[in-house]
């Protein structure tokens, strides 16, 4: 029997999912750890109930039961996601969208979306069309271990060991959560390890007392924490962490004072639209994502709200087909448990047998509107430093050795910031060997020239910033370089206690010039170059030529002290283009690309000629 309480907190975090991928409120994404606790709770006391009744498990009919019960929707929805966007994706797409599907279609998910670093909180302009199967992977995993530990402890003990070995788990598992959110927050959001005492939550709860009962007053303070976790977690917020606590006990609550609901809550929980919303919850997370995602695919931009309003209907309209359709005539039938075994075993076939063939049809080739084909590989190649390693990542707070252009050479000029100054390095590489001139790198990822400070986030930590700067500002110091270039991108996030990005830029070319005054005759500051609307390259893979020139001219923001370079007009004129020439100009959705930065090359002289770091000719 199901009880509406929990029918409707399913509704709640469905809901709240799918709104926050829609880009209505910041903090959705707490939904999932809803899913948690009530998934815990649940089958922990399915678990218990058998074990206290016949002594023993029946695991055969336990993963026989969960395997009919969630994985024909699943694959139902992957094999549909799968071969949409195998018809509406470029070409150049496929090979990662085989592999996420294979992915997906293994249940291992979460452990390679984290392995190949994407980070669920900062999704890159187009992410993975099944990423969301992420949570899935979670619960599987989590359902494979969890009857074991169950039974051995109820053996070992009866119940109340079973209270003590499901609490000693969830608090180990709770403080892991906490050191790995700090130490490699995106293995933390996606791993079991890390989320296992969010289930284990929901598994506590069947061990409190019936003598403790909690009254109407606790539902408020449950709903209280669900808005503040909406609407007040952003991105940037470190998750899992102690942030996940904010969900976690909310949805605790309220299923400990499931009987004690105040009238008004119990009103809108037990409304017909609720309990569908309950019930179609699973097919409604599943389909959520692929219905705003391919569409911006396929378009070659994002959506509007009204469009994603759009695709929120469609999917309530797909997870009620799917519902009713699937879902049920499967919970009320009976087949042979070899019936389902052979049946998971085809599924997961057929799901690594479309992803092998949207992978085998990947194609590497983009065609320009001149007729100009470039290899996708070569336009998103990255300038040298990366692969070289001299362009350092979070958590490095040194820059090894790194000299480029004509080494050995007495003059050296210095390329100083994040990845938006490493875009440059092919331009400063090229005239190195033209103006015999010895490029020494010092970029690190998001950590511009301008010594601002960010919003901490994932893994970036402002600390490793200022450390690596001050080791920087100490090498450029004892280089004595002709020209030090400091360069950085401007789009981050402005932390709280800025009016505007302007002055926030500016305290940070301030701070930087304090610390190089004196270390070279000329500190030159660049501009940031155009800002992206969209992935470049995707954009042109797809044909939407049109659509690849909506890149925002970056306002130059400069202080004195520094001498000035803006590459802006070298990159727009009454628009800013994704193609100039025969050349893309960008190689994502924020850097240049190696030909156009190579390309840019002698507006660069022409530059620093005027800056009189070059003699004029």
């Amino acid at each position: 029997m199901r009880i509406p309480q929990i029918q409707a907190l399913r509704a709640f975090a469905a809901v709240l999912v799918v709104i926050y991928h829609a880009k209505i409120t910041s903090g959705g994404y707490i939904g999932v750890d809803i899913f948690y606790v009530i998934s815990g709770y649940l089958i922990t006391g399915l678990l218990l109930r058998e074990l206290e009744n016949s002594g023993t498990l029946n695991l055969k009919a336990f993963y026989l039961r969960r395997v009919k019960r969630l994985l024909p929707t699943s694959f139902f929805v992957l094999a549909i996601t799968a071969i949409t966007a195998w018809y509406l994706y470029p070409a150049t797409m496929r090979a990662d969208l085989g592999r996420d599907i294979a992915a997906a279609g293994i249940y291992v998910s979460n452990y390679l979306f984290a392995f190949w670093q994407m980070d669920y909180q900062n999704l890159s302009a187009i992410p993975p069309v099944v990423i969301h199967y992420w949570s899935l992977a979670v619960e599987e995993q989590f359902y494979i271990f969890w009857p074991f530990i169950i039974f051995a402890l109820f053996k070992r003990g009866g119940r109340a060991t079973v209270g003590k070995g499901v609490a000693l788990i969830t608090v180990a598992s709770f403080l892991f959560s906490l050191y790995q959110t700090s130490s490699a927050p995106i293995w933390a959001f996606y791993s079991l390890p890390t989320r296992a005492w969010e289930l284990g939550v929901g598994a506590l709860l069947l061990f409190i007392p019936a003598r403790i009962k909690f009254s109407q007053n606790y539902l408020w303070i449950a709903l209280a924490l669900f808005v503040y976790g909406t609407l007040q977690f952003r991105d940037s917020t470190p998750f899992p962490g102690t942030a996940a606590l904010v969900p976690v006990v909310a949805t605790a609550i309220s299923i400990a004072a499931v009987h004690s609901w105040p009238k008004v809550l119990n009103l809108i929980g037990n409304h017909r639209i609720v309990q569908w919303l309950g019930a179609i919850s699973y097919p409604l997370y599943l389909w959520h994502w692929p219905l705003l995602v391919i569409p911006v695919v396929y378009l070659g931009r994002g959506l509007s709200i009204y469009e994603r309003f759009l695709c929120v209907l469609a999917t309530l309209l797909f997870a009620d087909l799917t519902h009713r359709f699937i879902e049920e005539p499967l919970r009320h039938s009976q087949p042979k448990s070899t019936t389902i075994i052979r049946g998971g075993a085809i599924a997961t076939a057929l799901s690594l047998a479309i992803s092998l063939g949207i992978y085998t049809s990947h194609s590497d080739l983009i065609k320009l509107p001149n007729g100009t084909i470039y290899s996708l590989t070569e336009v998103m190649q990255k300038p040298i430093v990366y692969e070289d390693d001299c362009h350092v990542n979070n958590g490095e707070i040194t820059s090894p050795e790194c000299r480029y252009g004509s080494i050995g050479s007495k003059r050296k000029i210095v390329l100083f910031g994040d990845s938006h100054a490493a875009q440059w390095m092919p331009t400063l590489e090229k005239l190195g060997l033209e103006k015999d001139f010895e490029l020494i790198s010092l970029t690190k990822s998001a950590c511009p020239g301008p010594a601002v400070r960010k919003v901490d986030t994932g893994e970036y930590k402002n600390a490793d910033c200022s450390a690596w700067r001050d080791y920087a500002f100490k090498r450029i110091k004892a280089i004595n370089p002709e020209a030090v270039i400091v360069a950085g991108m401007q789009y981050f996030d402005i932390p709280s206690g800025y009016t505007d990005r302007t002055s926030w830029w500016r305290e940070g070319l301030r701070k930087t010039l304090s610390s190089l005054r004196g270390s070279s005759p000329h500190i030159i500051s660049i501009a940031d170059t155009p800002h992206p609307n969209r992935d470049i390259p995707s954009c042109i893979a797809a044909g939407k030529f049109d659509r690849c020139n909506g890149s925002e001219r970056s306002t130059p923001i400069f202080i004195s002290g520094y001498q000035q370079i803006d590459p802006n007009p070298w990159l727009c004129s009454s628009s800013c283009p994704g193609i100039i020439g025969s050349t893309v100009v960008y190689r994502d959705s924020s850097h240049l690309s190696v030909a156009m930065a190579r390309k840019l090359s002698p507006q660069f002289e022409k530059a620093l000629t005027r800056l009189r770091v070059f003699e004029t000719s």
